[in-house]
């Protein structure tokens, strides 16, 4: 953006209008100045696309949240992968039998690739926000920053489509799903 000239041609534009338009004129040159259109371009991020696989996933992923009876049957029938995308420490503490750990950070192609090697496999998530009454291993997050929110998104990012969430908020000690950690034994 060359400023000498930008700035050239509103003063002549200035000079040549008005009272109150010479406000308005001045008013959008500065708001634009504050708020450039250009982003900076980043071709590792893609916020667009991002907003637009959430935005296209919402009715998928509705459909597919569990109630604690489905998610235990979908454990025990054995053609699902449990995943637990929640740090490494609170995975030891306490997380639900069979579960996978891979924590959300280290999520990229090739560490989901390991432990999902087909896109089309069934995944079961769960989070923080799923359960009560474990403060250390299932500290709450703010309700828009729950992990099944980020985990769901970033696995269609990376191409699985297949994902299944448990629903509701239980309370780890009157659930029926089992659980494993130091916290536990």
């Amino acid at each position: 953006m060359n400023q000498p000239l930008i700035l050239g041609a509103l003063a002549l534009l200035l000079h040549a209008t008005p009272g109150i338009a010479q406000i308005t004129i001045l008013n959008e040159f500065l708001l634009a100045s504050a708020n450039p259109t250009q982003p900076i371009p980043n071709e590792l991020i893609d916020a667009q696309g991002f907003v637009e696989i959430v935005t296209s996933s919402q009715d998928v992923r509705e459909k597919n949240r569990l109630t604690e009876e489905e998610f235990l049957q979908a454990i025990n029938s054995g053609e699902y992968i449990l995943l637990d995308a929640r740090s490494a420490a609170n995975y030891e503490l306490r997380h639900i039998q069979g579960a996978v750990n891979l924590p959300f950070t280290e999520f990229t192609a090739e560490t989901l690739m390991a432990i999902i090697p087909d896109s089309d496999t069934k995944v079961l998530i769960y989070c923080n926000n799923n359960f009560l009454n474990s403060p250390r291993s299932f500290a709450s997050k703010s309700v828009l920053a729950s992990l099944n929110l980020n985990t769901q998104a970033s696995l269609r990012a990376y191409g699985y489509e297949n994902i299944y969430e448990l629903g509701p908020l239980l309370d780890v000690n009157n659930t029926r799903l089992p659980f494993s950690g130091t916290e536990v034994e």
